[in-house]
């Protein structure tokens, strides 16, 4: 994991030197700040800079969390343990996780637009910090969270200086006419030094307005970053006086005429009214219906979703552009591509245009179908080459497919839509790492009657799926049996197969696996004969592959993952891939093929890492780990049996509570414990325990040197895992189960 997260600034930060020198000496002084003061102030900017400039105070580093795009008070907690960066397959509520990762870290947590989920923040807020003393959260937002030694810190509108100096850069950045340099702004037009002039010494001005008329500008907008900005945005097209003339029209028409001092919210709804008025029709229709989106949406979400007679979706992006241009707009980069976002005050502003057209309810519809079929094509891809780009995507989408969910489950007529959604985004839940929150949605989901059978039974099997990962088997057996019994009255072979197979994957985790191999390879021939066959179906037989393997049966298992190998080589596909690898890895560490045990492993490690699985990468980093002690270097095993530890708290039950799972890590602290003897092995573990994530995952990756110069091959005569107390070893005789081609037999049942 990253020590921040925190987004690289896209422009330069001006002024507020003051402001920036008060607030970090406070939190060098407090563990709860929050910055404070109206919309458009420049909250955010400011806890960013002073939270990049502490960052080296915190050894865990700065997370930062965003709010504002969540609606639903009960997805705060899911919220802050994706800001800092925590996969957690547990059934525990998201609020101890947290509390058990923050308990000995010292960690600076950023909350940003927390104000109308206050309710559900503050208390959530107030546990942390009360049992993790190394933590300091820093929140911006419209209001205090009243919460115990808070300390708030208001903040207030730019003073005149940093104001002018403010316009006159972003102005530059907008195309103004640049003729000078502004002291602490270079590049920047000089505004406040007069009409377009060269002076003697070279310096040149923007057209249009005198010293006065650009302090008064400022005046005007009350020293409002957003309102400086915006109203940068229109220099090059209007002079400084002109704006004035535009804006005091504006200012009589809300104060009936009057010239007094407008608070300041007015102030910036003024401004942002301002450049309503001054965008195209098709801008302002679009700027309404963008508001619908929450967190940042790419171009072609924009053409569905918004595009209509009045608004052609070949013209969207010329429109979006010139709201770009504007500033209303902003643009950023992510792992899935281009993004654009609309700042929350101007989408709250959008919003109740929306409302006056009276088509919200319409727009949110549109929002939600694409949403549904941007889920539906990533469940698709997923059994593709694009399967880390479906990851990344994922990710990006995920506050606009929350918003999608959040509708489904608010409109009752909807409420197989809700399961249809929750259940096809499994491999978001399972593949990425969001096995929490995926219950979350699939229990709220299915607590609906819907009337629709088929997306029940999905919700149902993806529900059994998850619960069995977190170890919670009385939840799964609950949710796999209905479904199950629904399905066979429904004649439905598909979901049955797969609550089948997901009751084979619970019994693999209790050790039960000859029951694993007939439940999954029961399955398996359902697929085959349903013609089913994608990333589910491969990891079926993955789990047979393990079950074999744990039973003695090496040669079946190896026949197996070699098969399923070829077949994700053919696909492009990595999620299971990676679990392929981890058996073969072990089968090559059974012949001492350990160089090529450890390149199979960095592989698996590499994969999981990228798809944020970390049940795949903590098993990898355990068998690496025996591995290396075979290597010769028991120091290194035990750093990496070390790092494992914090993994498997955040995973949940250490190994599943498996015996068989448990083999490589036994036999790895049995040999490193040995070669090291008891005081250097717990210090080495130690070690490994303070390594953050990335650390381990970058350790593994590294690899090794020549192992002959460490001591050469570990007694090849020692036991091996997998033939565990209860199952005696079984010589590889039988063909493997499930081959996609139809090569492999019957499942050993």
């Amino acid at each position: 994991m990253r020590r921040s997260n925190l987004p690289a600034e896209l422009n330069r930060f001006v002024g507020r030197a003051a402001e920036q020198a008060a607030l970090t000496a406070l939190l060098e002084t407090s563990r709860l700040v929050t910055v404070v003061g109206v919309g458009g102030v420049g909250k955010t900017r400011l806890a960013l800079r002073a939270a990049a400039g502490a960052q080296k105070r915190y050894g865990e580093g700065v997370r930062l969390a965003e709010l504002a795009p969540l609606r639903d008070p009960d997805l705060v907690a899911y919220a802050l343990v994706e800001a800092l960066g925590l996969t957690d397959h547990t059934p525990r509520a998201p609020r101890e996780v947290l509390v058990e990762h923050l308990a000995e870290r010292r960690t600076l947590l950023v909350v940003d637009g927390f104000e109308h989920l206050v309710e559900s923040c503050a208390p959530l807020l107030r546990d942390l910090l009360a049992h993790a003393p190394g933590l300091t959260v820093l929140a911006a937002g419209r209001r205090p969270l009243r919460v115990a030694g808070e300390a708030v810190f208001p903040l207030a509108p730019m003073d005149e200086a940093d104001a002018v100096a403010l316009l006159a850069e972003r102005a530059a950045e907008a195309g103004a006419p640049v003729t000078g340099d502004l002291p602490g702004a270079p590049g920047a037009p000089d505004l406040a030094a007069g009409p377009r002039t060269v002076s003697a010494a070279g310096t040149r001005t923007v057209s249009g307005g005198g010293p006065e008329a650009v302090r008064e500008l400022c005046r005007r907008l009350d020293g409002i970053p957003l309102a400086l900005e915006l109203a940068a945005g229109r220099l090059p097209l209007l002079s400084v006086e002109q704006m004035l003339h535009r804006l005091d029209d504006r200012f009589r028409l809300l104060t009936d005429g009057g010239r007094g001092a407008l608070p300041r919210h007015q102030t910036l709804r003024t401004a942002i009214g301002w450049s309503h008025e001054l965008c195209t029709p098709e801008e302002r229709l679009l700027w309404a219906r963008l508001s619908v989106f929450a967190g940042p949406f790419d171009l072609e979400a924009v053409e569905y979703v918004c595009g209509s007679r009045e608004l052609p979706p070949e013209r969207v992006l010329d429109h979006l552009g010139g709201l770009l241009a504007q500033s209303l707009v902003s643009r950023e980069d992510t792992p899935a591509g281009p993004a654009y976002r609309l700042l929350d005050t101007v989408a709250a502003y959008g919003a109740e245009w929306l409302a006056e057209l009276g088509d919200t309810e319409r727009m949110r519809r549109r929002h939600r179908d694409w949403y549904m079929g941007l889920a539906t094509w990533c469940e698709l891809e997923w059994f593709s080459p694009r399967q880390a780009e479906v990851a990344a995507c994922t990710d990006a989408a995920l506050p606009n497919l929350r918003a999608a969910l959040d509708l489904c489950l608010e409109l009752p007529e909807d409420a197989h839509l809700a399961q249809h959604l929750a259940g096809t985004l499994w491999f978001a839940w399972v593949g990425c790492g969001r096995l929490s929150e995926g219950r979350h949605w699939l229990e709220r989901a299915l607590a609906l009657d819907s009337g629709h059978e088929e997306a029940r039974l999905k919700a149902l099997w993806v529900l059994g799926y998850v619960t069995v990962l977190q170890g919670d088997g009385t939840a799964a057996v609950a949710a796999l049996h209905e479904c199950g019994e629904r399905a066979r009255s429904s004649r439905n072979a598909l979901a049955e197969a797969y609550a089948t197979h997901r009751m084979g994957c619970l019994a693999l985790l209790s050790d039960d696996l000859p029951r694993a191999e007939t439940l999954i390879g029961r399955a398996l021939d359902s697929y085959r004969e349903l013609g089913e066959l994608n990333s589910n179906v491969l990891m079926g037989q993955v789990e047979v592959a393990m079950a074999r393997a744990f039973r003695g049966d090496l040669e079946g298992a190896v026949a197996i993952c070699r098969e399923v190998r070829e077949v994700c080589e053919e696909r492009g596909e990595l999620w299971t891939r990676a679990y392929a690898l981890y058996v073969l890895a072990f089968s090559a560490w059974t012949r001492d093929a350990y160089g090529e045990a450890r390149e199979l492993l960095t592989e698996c490690v590499s994969i999981n890492h990228t798809f944020r699985d970390l049940v795949g990468l903590v098993l990898a980093i355990e068998l690496l780990a025996l591995v290396t002690v075979s290597e010769g270097d028991p120091a290194e095993a035990a750093v990496l049996q070390g790092a494992a530890v914090p993994v498997w708290d955040t995973v949940g039950i250490r190994l599943f509570g498996s015996e068989a799972f448990d083999g490589p890590r036994a036999l790895c602290e049995q040999r490193a414990a040995e070669a090291l003897g008891t005081a250097a092995f717990d210090a080495a573990v130690r070690a490994g325990r303070g390594l953050s994530l990335d650390e381990v995952v970058e350790r593994a990756l590294a690899g090794r040197g020549d192992p002959a110069a460490l001591g050469g091959p570990a007694d090849a005569t020692a036991p091996r895992p997998f033939r565990t107390a209860r199952s005696a070893a079984v010589p590889g005789t039988r063909k493997p189960a499930g081959s996609p081609t139809g090569k492999g037999g019957e499942a050993a049942g």
